[in-house]
């Protein structure tokens, strides 16, 4: 069966969500990117010692990074999390020098599109890996069916088109001498509008559209995650329970329930043809 784990924003939507749903993604501060909770202080980890924690070390670190990153993974050892979510290699070796308790998630956004490499990761150790959002749901299910890594697949929420590491946003406002202290910006373009984040790592843009992928939540996937970003929690808290109940029987009546609490709502990737491949038949 699936698990159902959610990217939160708020400590808030933790607490109020924490019943429902098998576990998080959290950020650290300074030390990753798509994250909507970043925290610098790890002691709220210990109230959530029942759920599957994940936290989130997927930016591109850099030399000065490395310090810093090893005593996160050394004080992370001491918290009962699941495993970690990172995108630098070097992540990676410094995880094989130490003796720690959690595993590790390959999350390289929008380059985990294949079988193979991601096979390549479970063999060097990392045993879970969080498939980009680019690609179909049948070449998902060939990934499932041909790799012992757990999967994991973003199939509600908005998604994470780029990420630059200048800050877009902040330096239109300066340029221009705007005064905006918005956590969320927008950009319009035709007639699409795009959330906006710009923090201290740099600048995200999301996809205009909100995903609904519970159509595809019976297929076998690992964990499921749902992304609660510019989503209002009410109406997040819905979602959840919707992904949480489904079954062969209500899938469709769900969603078209999820189509219409949102405007804004398609599959992403999940039916669209890429230029993606799937490597998982021998030439």
């Amino acid at each position: 069966m699936s698990k159902i784990i959610t990217i939160p924003s708020s400590i808030d939507e933790i607490n109020k969500t924490k019943d429902l749903v098998d576990g998080f993604i959290i950020g650290i501060d300074n030390m990753c990117v798509n994250s909507n909770l970043c925290i610098d202080d790890l002691s709220i980890l210990r109230s959530l010692k029942d759920k599957e924690i994940f936290i989130n070390l997927n930016k591109n670190m850099h030399n000065e990074d490395l310090k810093v990153l090893e005593n996160i993974l050394l004080d992370l050892n001491d918290y009962n999390i699941k495993g970690v979510l990172f995108y630098d290699i070097g992540v990676l070796n410094i995880y094989k020098r130490l003796d720690l308790n959690y595993d590790l998630v390959m999350s390289q956004e929008h380059a985990l599109t294949n079988l193979q490499t991601i096979n390549y990761w479970d063999n060097e150790g990392v045993n879970y890996s969080y498939v980009s959002s680019d690609i179909t749901m049948d070449e998902i299910k060939k990934i499932i069916d041909g790799t012992k890594s757990k999967v994991m697949v973003t199939l509600f929420g908005y998604l994470p088109m780029f990420v630059s590491k200048r800050h877009i946003v902040k330096n239109y406002l300066n340029n221009f001498k705007l005064d905006d202290n918005s956590k969320t910006n927008y950009i319009e373009k035709e007639d699409n509008i795009y959330p906006i984040i710009d923090n201290n790592i740099g600048t995200c843009v999301y996809s205009s559209n909100i995903l609904n992928g519970i159509k595809y939540s019976l297929n076998g996937i690992n964990y499921i995650v749902l992304n609660s970003l510019d989503i209002e929690m009410n109406k997040f808290i819905d979602v959840i329970k919707l992904f949480k109940s489904v079954d062969e029987n209500n899938i469709n009546d769900y969603e078209r329930r999820i189509n219409n609490m949102f405007a804004n709502v398609d599959y992403g990737f999940l039916e669209r043809k890429t230029i993606y491949k799937v490597g998982h038949e021998k030439a």
